[in-house]
């Protein structure tokens, strides 16, 4: 009880009550919960906060062939993508296996077990898309459990052991993303590992590496990684489709992966999430700064302008 208290204290309150609305509300059918999340969405891009300034610029840097008038609407889209996201996030986390099978399709899961008979392990590649919790859930249930999900800590206590405890339930293990030794061993022993690491990284390794044409801080571990275990990577990919289903894709192997050039590796990864983004605009996950530089001589696309 002791170690619940400071979780309890004022400051935690609305994560809890957010967390409490969203399964109270799991159970409610999905054109009910697609109409409450894309009015959410709605709601929060009209509001005064750094995430809408984020999206727009990032949108703006990334897709310069828009006109003023499709960015607006695709930042509308992309934020009512957002609140379906944190429904389906919901669905992800209580929904029966019976529901997630009912919503989802996944294709190339025998592009998978063909890599797995190789016995060196598989780094599943991916991106970070609004639909991202819903993807793992279906990995999840495929592969019975026998999955290692890297992910990314959160400063929120609350939620992160509300997420944590959630993952460790349905996976073999929930690997925080600096935990590289568990990493390694989990390939070494022939497990497939979730891994995306598409997020602005400036630690060891880190690398400008061009992102729709833009020098963009990266993460150069994957080929390395491969290198050193030997294993195989595959894209993984997922979108929502209209219908309100969601189709997930496990690409074959990358050939001649890893190359000798980690800069070259990333950059075909970074393509390869472009090419999604194109697919489905809207429900990339434009809010974070993906543009942060190495260095203080590198622009400041997130600066506030007076």
């Amino acid at each position: 009880m002791k170690t619940l208290l400071p979780l309890l204290r004022p400051h935690y309150w609305p994560t809890w009550l957010a967390i409490g609305t969203l399964k109270a509300l799991q159970p409610l059918p999905v054109p009910v919960l697609t109409v409450l999340g894309r009015a959410l969405g709605s709601i929060i891009v009209r509001l005064p906060i750094s995430f809408v300034r984020i999206a727009r610029t990032n949108i703006g840097i990334c897709l310069p062939e828009l006109s003023d008038q499709q960015r607006d609407l695709l930042l509308k889209e992309h934020f009512k993508s957002l609140g379906l996201g944190i429904f389906e996030t919901a669905t992800a986390w209580w929904g029966s296996k019976r529901r997630i099978a009912r919503l989802t399709d996944l294709e190339g899961l025998e592009h998978l077990q063909a890599a797995m008979e190789r016995g060196r392990g598989v780094i599943l590649l991916s991106a970070h898309f609004t639909t991202l919790e819903i993807g793992g859930r279906v990995l999840c249930e495929q592969l019975a459990g026998e999955i290692n999900i890297m992910y990314r800590p959160t400063a929120n206590a609350v939620l992160e052991r509300f997420l944590a405890q959630n993952r460790s339930d349905r996976t073999k293990r929930a690997i925080p993303r600096d935990d590289i030794r568990t990493l390694i061993a989990a390939l070494r022993a022939n497990e497939p590992v979730w891994y995306a690491p598409d997020q602005a990284y400036r630690k060891k390794g880190a690398e400008m590496v061009p992102f729709f044409g833009i020098p963009a801080a990266t993460n150069t571990a994957t080929s390395r990684l491969a290198r050193m275990t030997g294993a195989a990577v595959l894209p993984f990919f997922q979108e929502r489709l209209p219908s309100g289903r969601y189709r997930m894709v496990i690409q074959p192997m990358l050939e001649n992966f890893p190359s000798d050039d980690p800069i070259a590796d990333a950059k075909r990864f970074n393509e390869l999430i472009e090419a999604q983004v194109r697919r489905v605009p809207e429900q990339y996950l434009w809010i974070h700064r993906r543009f942060k530089g190495l260095t203080p001589d590198y622009p400041d696309y997130y600066k506030r302008k007076r």
